[in-house]
């Protein structure tokens, strides 16, 4: 073998293995150089998917001490329901404020600060609790709400940051399953604590924001930033221009993954009323038990939903059309089947899991729409639309529900029938999502 053949053939693997390390690296717009990042990428996983998991136990852990709560400081029903709303409405209006910070400063720069405020809060509306003050304790839910605007939102933009291809369809859909668990564990949780003391869940989830701060901060490197950020005017212009060249897609997406809130935050107060209520009187810990069999059905089909998309955008139009179609078709089924327990669980679940495969493809399609230098803007609007779902489901539900039990299905299928139509014909990705 010649020496010149035997220079071209070192030079080729020498080439083959800087593609291959060069694969490796976290897609990120304006960075050059791999960022100092953990050996280990599960610690990363773990950090993040603290984030979501907080933000949900903020608001579910409290649903089961709500009665004792309006009891204890003889408040109305009306002022009861605001301490789940006006959290819910004040993070849907400050996302994307904190969307746009991330974007000019930095992610953890956004989510350390919001943590901080957000675990303060909690002890401020403990002892408001605990003085009987009702203006305490709305105020500091409000104020909890602001920090949250700057936690979960972030994390997904931070996603899009540091991993690219089937890395950041998984954490994706980890931090889906992670809120998805939330939901599960935080019912029974609340119950549980409220068996110490009924405010006890206030002063609780402080320390699950410092487990997550200090996740944050140790264990998650953010890629540098070396481009400088675009003044504010440029900036909103380039918002502008997204939605002028792709607001199709993503109206038509940032409305299916709301409504699926909507639906899943709506039948889940459907299903705890009813629990409640004869023949089946099912109570406390019972029923978070009950009311986490479809959460759990919808947990399981986000992380498996978020592992095996890996960006092919074929897959991820066939199963958002299949998870809508599954919402569609088991909440019509619901309207001729809710008088059976079982079959109604059942068709729940069945929705459920259909959610499951909705929101992982949303969120893979929409973190990488934009460039890191306006993801964060884009991912808080989605979210921001998200927390309205959630904000408006239970009364809207419980306003129908004084009306008729089958308007409730009947109306929520023809919103699943919609939001089915505008993805089959609106949202097509191309055979690689970007």
């Amino acid at each position: 073998m010649s020496a010149t053949t035997k220079s071209r053939r070192k030079l080729s693997v020498t080439f083959t293995s800087d593609l291959d390390a060069e694969d490796d690296r976290p897609a990120t717009s304006s960075t050059s150089a791999k960022p100092d990042r953990p050996k280990s990428k599960s610690l990363e996983y773990v950090a993040l998917s603290t984030v979501p998991l907080v933000l949900v136990l903020g608001n579910s852990m409290l649903v089961p001490i709500l009665p004792t709560l309006r009891q204890e400081l003889g408040i109305s029903q009306f002022q009861t329901s605001l301490v789940i709303s006006l959290f819910s409405f004040a993070a849907a209006l400050i996302i994307p404020v904190a969307g746009y910070l991330s974007d000019r400063f930095s992610r953890k720069a956004v989510i350390v600060p919001s943590l901080i405020v957000y675990g303060s809060a909690g002890v401020l509306a403990g002892f408001g609790a605990i003085w009987d003050s009702y203006g305490v304790l709305i105020a500091a839910r409000a104020l909890q709400g602001i920090g949250a605007a700057g936690t979960a939102p972030i994390a997904m933009a931070l996603v899009g940051d540091l991993y690219k291809d089937g890395e950041e369809s998984r954490a994706l859909g980890l931090i889906e399953a992670s809120n998805g668990t939330g939901k599960v564990v935080s019912p029974i949780l609340g119950s549980l604590l409220a068996l110490i003391v009924w405010y006890a869940a206030f002063f609780a989830f402080p320390v699950f924001c410092l487990l997550s701060l200090l996740g944050v901060l140790f264990l998650i490197k953010e890629p540098k930033r070396q481009n400088e950020p675009k003044p504010i005017s440029q900036y909103l212009r380039s918002v502008r221009q997204i939605f002028a060249d792709r607001g199709r897609w993503l109206i038509s997406s940032f409305f299916a993954g709301s409504l699926a809130l909507f639906i899943l935050f709506g039948v889940l107060f459907f299903l705890s009323d009813i629990l409640e209520k004869p023949p089946y009187s099912i109570e406390g810990v019972r029923k978070g038990l009950v009311l986490a069999i479809p959460l759990f059905g919808m947990v399981t089909t986000a992380y498996a939903t978020g592992a095996v998309i890996r960006k092919n955008g074929v897959l991820i139009r066939l199963l958002m059309n299949i998870g809508l179609a599954m919402m569609t078709a088991s909440l019509a089924l619901a309207i001729w089947f809710n008088a059976n327990l079982y079959v109604f669980i059942g068709l729940l679940t069945v929705s459920s899991i259909g959610t499951g495969l909705l929101l992982p493809c949303l969120n893979t399609m929409i973190t990488g729409a934009v460039d890191k230098a306006e993801r964060g803007m884009i991912t808080s609007l989605y979210s921001s639309l998200r927390f309205f779902g959630v904000a408006v489901g239970p009364p809207l539900f419980g306003w129908l529900m004084a009306k008729s039990h089958t308007i409730v299905f009947v109306t929520v299928s023809a919103l699943a029938l919609a939001a089915l139509a505008l993805v089959f014909f609106l949202v097509k990705p191309g055979k690689q999502v970007q």
